[in-house]
């Protein structure tokens, strides 16, 4: 039997559990609780002190667990078999409450556990995970009084990537070309006023030494203007030999980066470019250039 398998068995045998009755609440509803509840939402409603009665969102409060021995719930053995199935992470996706009536300081509830779906294996950005969802009943003795649906996200963390050791410097002269890598985009200063382009970027345009500049998105295609073939010294991050190439854009600008998906030996001045975004580690994309399709 899969993974996939057993977990959804075991759901299954979860779920035919129905409800399941948890511990009643250690305390009664009580003014106490109310007013540090109060002071932290920082609600002033005098209503409920008043009139005796719990804010309705206060329902889970009173049947929270601390920090000793718990009582075991239907999702306990599922968020443990997920765990062994390595999705360990966890995010939570929904809470929706349902409230019957206000319940009264005096009253000691006893919430119930009912386990009612686990959905997957789904793939989502923080990576392959599995839905599952359950169901909180609170009841002043046989009265259903409020209710929650809870639902999670359990994932498998995608692996981290090694932090790359050779960080570019991003100034306020730079961050927007950086911006844009993040966006797969290829941007080129350009002067405010005459115009012009201009790369690296900097705070004076060369021509007319305005300090007013924006910036292009140009089309990521150019041509091998120089390159050279490194092979010593040793770079941390890369292995040896790799092309850095001086590489001349369709719009005039040259620009240096790294031949990618290429032979050393082909090569040559001359041949034709595109931009490709390679992420590098978690928080680094570079521009690189891999050879253009005829």
């Amino acid at each position: 039997m899969s993974a996939h398998e057993e977990l959804m068995e075991l759901a299954g045998k979860q779920i035919a559990l129905g409800e399941v009755d948890g511990a009643p609440a250690p305390d009664p509803v009580n003014e106490p609780m109310i007013r540090h509840w109060l002071d932290a939402m920082g609600d002033a409603n005098p209503v409920y002190l008043a009139d005796g009665v719990a804010p309705p969102a206060m329902a889970q409060v009173w049947t929270m667990q601390g920090l000793g021995p718990r009582q075991p719930s239907p999702v306990d053995e599922i968020m443990v078999a997920l765990n062994d199935a390595g999705y360990t992470g966890v995010v939570a996706t929904n809470c929706e409450h349902t409230y019957h009536r206000y319940l009264r300081v005096g009253e000691r509830v006893t919430a119930t556990t009912r386990f009612a779906e686990l959905k997957g294996p789904k793939t989502t950005a923080l990576g392959e995970g599995y839905f599952a969802t359950w169901n909180v009943t609170w009841y002043s003795g046989d009265e259903a009084v409020a209710e929650m649906l809870f639902r999670v996200l359990k994932f498998r963390p995608k692996p981290k990537k090694k932090p790359y050791p050779l960080k570019p410097a991003i100034n306020q002269d730079t961050a927007f070309f950086w911006e844009g890598v993040k966006q797969g985009e290829l941007r080129i200063q350009r002067c405010g006023d005459c115009g012009e382009l201009r790369h690296p970027p900097g705070p004076l345009c060369p021509s007319c030494r305005s300090a007013n500049r924006d910036h292009v998105v140009v089309s990521g295609e150019g041509t091998v203007y120089s390159f050279v073939v490194h092979h010593h010294p040793p770079v941390p991050g890369r292995e040896t030999p790799f092309v850095v190439a001086v590489v001349e854009l369709q719009e005039g600008v040259r620009i240096v980066g790294n031949i990618v998906d290429c032979p050393v030996e082909d090569v040559g001045i001359g041949m034709e470019l595109r931009v490709t975004y390679v992420s590098i580690d978690d928080e680094l994309t570079l521009p690189l250039w891999a050879p253009r399709e005829p």
